[in-house]
C-alpha cells in the first residue's frame, strides 16, 4: 500500500536553524550582554514566558506547549501577537543528555509539531542523547495560520489542462492564480507578510531560549535547508551541529530556484521512473520500452483531457494525472510501484478492482491542500524579489510546457499567484556559513523537487560544509530513508561531532522490485 513518507508529506512535493536576540533572563550576563551588542534585546514579554507543557495528544510520547511571538520581530510593537505550538520529545538517556536536537518541516507548508515522535524512532541512539524539539511554523497547523480558500474553493485553482495554452485557458489560469492571491490577503488578517523565512528562524531562535540552551543542533529537510541556511547566517554562535537534508539553492532566489524544477522533475521521470516501468511490462503491462510507456502515457493523458474520470468526489483529468506522477516520483521505493500501479488500473478501469481504484484514488486525487499553499505561497512569494509581469511568465511556461511538460505545465499558475501576491518586506539574507562548525549537506543525484545542481550551489554558498552526495538514486529525504551509508554518517555527525573530512559519496538502494516480478 502507498503511504506518503516524511519528504512527500512535506513537498510533494519534500531545514531550519534557529534565531532572535537573547534574553538576559534566560542567559549568563556576559552572554547576554554580547548578543546585546549586536542585536535588540527580545521583549520581556516574549523572553520571559513560560513554556507550559503539557502531552501533545493521547497517546503520544511528545509533550507540546504554545510560545508568543511578535507578528513582525523587527516591530514587536506594531500589530497583534501570534501564537507558535512547539512539541519536544525528552532524551530517552538523561544521564548522557548532549544537548537540543531542533527540527523544522519542509514545503514550505508542512508541519512539524508530531515529528521528533517518528525521529527518536528511527535514530533511538541520537533520540537518547538529544532533547529532540520541533514546532508549527508560523501559519501552519496548531500555530496561527494563513487562510486561503475551502477545500472546494480550490479545486477550481487545479482544473482544466495546464497545457492548454490557448487565450482562453491562459485567462482561466491567471483569473484562478489573481483569486487565490486575493483569497489568502482577504482572509489572512495581515499575516501574510510576516510569514517568511526571517522571521521563522527568530521565532526559532526564541524557542531556543525559552528551552535555557545557548546552542542547538538541528536537521531540516528540503525547505527546512533554507531554515537552517538563514538561521545559521544570522546567529552562527547559536549552532553547534546542523545536517541539511536535500537542499533548496539557499544562496539565490525562490524564482531562480524554482525555474530549474521543471527540468528535474522531467529528468526523475524520464530517466528514472519511465525505464523502470518499462522493465517491469510484465507485471503492469504499459509498454516494453521507453518510448512505448511514454506514447501511452501520452495517450491517457490525452483521454482524461477529453474525458476525465470521476471518482466519488474524486475528478481525474490530464492536471491530476500530471499532479499523481509528481507526488509519488520523490520516493522510488513507495512512490514508483504506486504510481506504475494506478497508471495499469486506469488502462482497465472496468475490470479494475477495488483497491486499484482505491489507490489510484489516493495517487492521481490527493495533491496539496489550501492550507499547504497558504504557507508555500506566502514563503515562496516573500522571501525573495519575484518577477511580477504575467507576460514573461506565459513566455517562460510556454517553452517549458514544450520542453519539460510534467511541471513545467503549471508553471503559469504557480508562478503567478506570486505575481499577484501583496509585496512583503521580508530582508535580504546572503548566505555564508561564516563563523558557523562544520555543517552536513546530503542530497541525490536525481532528487526531482531539490535538485542536485541547486545543492551544489548551496554547499559552495556555505563555507565549511561537506556535501554527501547519494549516487545512482533521485529519492528526496536521504536521512532515515533506508540508506545504512547516509544514516551511519549523520548519527557519527550527531553524536560525536565527526564529520567527514571532505565531500564524500554513498551509494543509493537499488530500485524496487514490484511484487509479480519474475525473480
Amino acid at each position: 500500500m502507498f503511504k506518503l513518507g516524511k519528504s512527500q508529506r512535506s513537498a510533494a512535493a519534500l531545514s531550519g536553524v534557529v534565531t532572535a536576540a537573547i534574553a538576559a533572563a534566560v542567559l549568563p550576563a556576559s552572554v547576554a550582554q554580547a548578543q546585546s551588542q549586536a542585536r535588540p534585546t527580545v521583549p520581556a514579554r516574549y523572553a520571559q514566558q513560560h513554556l507550559d507543557w503539557q502531552p501533545c495528544d493521547k497517546g503520544s510520547s511528545l509533550e507540546c506547549a504554545t510560545m508568543t511571538v511578535p507578528r513582525d520581530w523587527h516591530h514587536p510593537d506594531a500589530g497583534p501577537d501570534i501564537s507558535i505550538a512547539v512539541s519536544r520529545h525528552r532524551a530517552g538517556d538523561p544521564a548522557k543528555r548532549r544537548g537540543v536536537l531542533m527540527m523544522a518541516a519542509g514545503g514550505p507548508g508542512a508541519s512539524g509539531l508530531g515529528r521528533p515522535e517518528g525521529f527518536v524512532k528511527d535514530s533511538p541512539a541520537v533520540g537518547a542523547a538529544y532533547d529532540v524539539v520541533s514546532f508549527d511554523q508560523r501559519g501552519v497547523g496548531r500555530s496561527t495560520r494563513a487562510v486561503c480558500q475551502t477545500d472546494q474553493e480550490f479545486q477550481d485553482f487545479l482544473q482544466g489542462d495546464y497545457r492548454d495554452r490557448s487565450p482562453a485557458a491562459l485567462k482561466g489560469v491567471l483569473d484562478r492564480s489573481r483569486k487565490l492571491a486575493e483569497n489568502c490577503k482577504e482572509r489572512s488578517g495581515g499575516l501574510l507578510p510576516y510569514l517568511n523565512t526571517d522571521q521563522t528562524v527568530r521565532d526559532m531562535d526564541l524557542y531556543r531560549s525559552l528551552l535555557g540552551v545557548e546552542k542547538i543542533s538541528y536537521y531540516g529537510p528540503s525547505y527546512a535547508t533554507m531554515i537552517g541556511a538563514y538561521y545559521a547566517t544570522e546567529f552562527p554562535q547559536r549552532v553547534e551541529r546542523a545536517v541539511l537534508d536535500s537542499n533548496i539553492a539557499f544562496n539565490g532566489t525562490w524564482e531562480e530556484f524554482m525555474k530549474a524544477q521543471p527540468m528535474s522533475f522531467q529528468r526523475r521521470f524520464e530517466q528514472d521512473f519511465l525505464p523502470w516501468l518499462a522493465k517491469y511490462d510484465s507485471v503492469y503491462h504499459y509498454g516494453r520500452t521507453v518510448a512505448e510507456v511514454k506514447a501511452k502515457w501520452e495517450k491517457q493523458r490525452q483521454a482524461l483531457h477529453d474525458k476525465p474520470l470521476v471518482i466519488g468526489s474524486v475528478t481525474i483529468g490530464a492536471n491530476q494525472l500530471d499532479n499523481g506522477a509528481i507526488r509519488t516520483i520523490y520516493n522510488a521505493e513507495q512512490g514508483f510501484p504506486a504510481l506504475a500501479g494506478s497508471l495499469a488500473a486506469l488502462d482497465h478501469w472496468e475490470t479494475a478492482t477495488p483497491q486499484e481504484k482505491g489507490m489510484a484514488g489516493k495517487v492521481f486525487g490527493e495533491y496539496l491542500s489550501p492550507d499547504f499553499l497558504a504557507e508555500y505561497f506566502s514563503v515562496t512569494c516573500n522571501d525573495t524579489p519575484w518577477t511580477r509581469d504575467t507576460d514573461y511568465w506565459k513566455a517562460q511556461s510556454a517553452k517549458d510546457t514544450r520542453a519539460l511538460p510534467l511541471l513545467g505545465a503549471r508553471e503559469l499558475a504557480f508562478a503567478s499567484v506570486c505575481a499577484y501576491w501583496p509585496t512583503s518586506p521580508a530582508p535580504k539574507v546572503k548566505v555564508t556559513g561564516k563563523g558557523l562548525p562544520t555543517t552536513l549537506m546530503l542530497n541525490s543525484v536525481h532528487d526531482p523537487a531539490t535538485y542536485y545542481e541547486g545543492a551544489v550551489r548551496a554547499h559552495k554558498a556555505l563555507r565549511n560544509s561537506r556535501l554527501v552526495t547519494v549516487v545512482g538514486g533521485g529519492n528526496h529525504g536521504q536521512y532515515h530513508n533506508n540508506n545504512a551509508c547516509v544514516d551511519k554518517l549523520v548519527d557519527d555527525y550527531l553524536l560525536t561531532g565527526a564529520a567527514p573530512a571532505h565531500d564524500t559519496t554513498c551509494a543509493a538502494n537499488p530500485l524496487p522490485v514490484p511484487a509479480g516480478a519474475a525473480k
